[in-house]
């Protein structure tokens, strides 16, 4: 969106990483389509529950991270909407809502918004970049949690991590040295005990086309590091 104009109203941008629990908090939005009945949008007002929550991956896979917890009214048609501090600063995006079951729709003091400082990087890539290159090519095709049968088949001294199913041949990973029955133990200083930590890990690093992912892994019991660039998706 590009449009002329001079003197446009704007709300101020703060500092997310400053907040305290307990301070005030105001959000503001649009619930359940009540705009379109004139031109004002929701007002509520809570405070600050809690920083740095991580949510975890979601029905929709997605995987919200240091999120900021507020126990403003957020409901549906929040989504997008700023979440102001006392100084009418935006600190956050509300996002999205617990409800305790698919049944309850409702707000239970439960909400979430995105951090300010992380929407601020965001723009700025945008700005500078013009797209946001999250479609990296890594080259690891499949992996699965080590199992007992597992163990005992290679002979392995460790009992967690990711093992290589399948691996791209010629990808930025299999160039860099990763092979099928490596056992990823952890990326860039994480933990991997599992498949699904393998997953959380790579979503909660928010990586771009051009990053390095640090591998530690273990390979007929020799432990090793490996380092991938990765890399545009091939065409």
């Amino acid at each position: 969106l590009k449009i002329e104009g001079e003197n446009l109203p704007y709300l101020e941008l703060g500092d997310s990483d400053n907040l305290i629990v307990g301070e005030w908090v105001i959000a503001l939005g649009n619930p359940f389509g009540l705009f379109e009945l004139n031109d004002q949008p929701t007002v509520t007002v809570g405070v600050i529950s809690a920083v740095d929550r991580d949510w975890g991956q979601t029905e929709t896979r997605r995987l919200y991270m240091d999120m900021i917890q507020t126990d403003a009214a957020i409901n549906h048609g929040n989504s997008g909407g700023p979440l102001v501090n006392s100084l009418g600063q935006v600190i956050g995006m509300n996002t999205f809502i617990y409800t305790g079951s698919r049944y309850q729709e409702g707000f239970v003091g439960i909400g979430f918004a995105i951090p300010i400082n992380r929407i601020k990087e965001i723009v700025e890539e945008l700005h500078s970049k013009g797209s946001i290159e999250r479609d990296y090519w890594l080259g690891i095709l499949d992996g699965q949690d080590l199992n007992p049968y597992i163990v005992r088949a290679l002979d392995l001294s460790i009992n967690e991590g990711m093992i290589i199913t399948q691996i791209e041949r010629n990808s930025p990973a299999f160039r860099a040295g990763l092979r099928e029955e490596d056992v990823i133990t952890a990326a860039n200083d994480q933990k991997i005990s599992s498949r699904e930590k393998f997953i959380e890990a790579l979503s909660s690093m928010d990586l771009r086309v051009g990053d390095t992912l640090k591998f530690t892994i273990v390979r007929r019991n020799k432990e090793l590091n490996i380092t991938v660039k990765l890399e545009s998706q091939p065409e």
